[in-house]
């Protein structure tokens, strides 16, 4: 199949600019040598209808050439970015060959993050799947060699370290289907502190500095990021937590600052990781962090912890 030609987009400029130019000159000599012979206002009004004909014309090429394209991919990035399943209608004209060059790169590029957002998406729910079915037997097995009431202390011992195992895979298959949903789920919106839960903070004691400043995530997604933050603070000795909203020239901020044990020197550059947890032997999942971070990072934001010797001090980031 032959491609399409397309002029680049330095020829496009440089056409604009020379007719342009050129129209100018003409006007001025085509006046000079028309006046005379039907009268000056006479030729300037023809002349002043052609060249705007002329340049309603080039107008239209730049339109078609420069403007249309660059929307057109505007609309698609928009629409893959807001929901990357959606069926985005591809641009299909692409104007000079530098735009077509950048619009193919950009789809492509779309594609292949779509590609691997499915393979991680099929590859969670295949593992969450696949292992749900065992854990369950080892559960049920597990109950029948306890009702059975013929093991030893020792051997009922040992079916209950098997059950407790069991319980912490069905809790770590839960909070990798939620680390999941949190990659993909989008809360947009506008929240403030002041319109969240009053319960938010569970037994701590919370502040509110900035409780009206307008935050860009909805509430419901505001409210799972906070409330990672504040059970995870609590799970770590803090009594008391500050929750400040401020509003920057180029950004929104979230500060979470509390009084708790704080985070160590070696686990700072670790939190954030899926499975990273100090809590194992509680039931923790070291999924909290995560999922509060892909929630942020889906709205466009990012969650930094600040080095702090009071406690923890956490940041998140909305650009404006």
């Amino acid at each position: 199949m032959m491609r399409s030609w397309r002029p680049s987009l330095i020829l496009v400029l440089a056409g604009g600019l020379a007719g342009t130019l050129a129209l100018s000159l003409a006007g001025i000599v085509a006046l000079r040598y028309l006046g005379p012979e039907i009268g000056f206002r006479n030729a300037a009004i023809v002349l002043g209808l052609i060249i705007t004909a002329a340049t309603s014309l080039l107008g239209w090429l730049l339109l078609r050439l420069l403007l249309r394209p660059i929307l057109a991919l505007q609309r698609y990035a928009a629409a893959v970015s807001f929901d990357s399943t959606s069926d985005a209608e591809v641009p299909a004209h692409f104007g000079t060959h530098e735009l077509h060059q950048t619009s193919q790169n950009i789809i492509e590029m779309a594609e292949t993050l779509r590609d691997r957002e499915m393979t991680i998406r099929s590859f969670t729910d295949h593992v969450t799947h696949e292992i749900k079915t065992p854990v369950a037997a080892i559960k049920a097995a597990v109950e029948l060699l306890e009702d059975g009431g013929k093991l030893s202390a020792e051997d009922l011992r040992i079916a209950r370290e098997i059950d407790g195992a069991q319980n912490q895979i069905q809790s770590q298959l839960n909070a990798l289907r939620a680390v999941a949903q949190a990659r993909e789920t989008r809360y947009i919106g506008i929240c403030s502190l002041a319109d969240l839960p009053r319960d938010i903070g569970g037994t701590v004691s919370l502040s509110l500095d900035g409780a009206h400043i307008k935050i860009p995530l909805s509430c419901d997604g505001l409210n799972i990021v906070l409330r990672q933050l504040i059970q995870n603070a609590a799970e770590h000795g803090a009594s008391q937590i500050l929750l400040r909203a401020e509003e920057l020239t180029d950004e929104i901020r979230v500060c979470i600052i509390d009084n708790g044990y704080g985070v160590s020197h070696g686990n700072a550059d670790r939190i954030f990781d899926p499975f990273f947890t100090t809590k194992r032997e509680d039931g923790g999942t070291g999924m909290g962090l995560s999922i509060a971070r892909n929630i942020i990072a889906a709205h466009h934001g990012k969650i930094f912890n600040i080095p702090y010797s009071d406690g923890a001090y956490f940041t998140i980031k909305f650009k404006r």
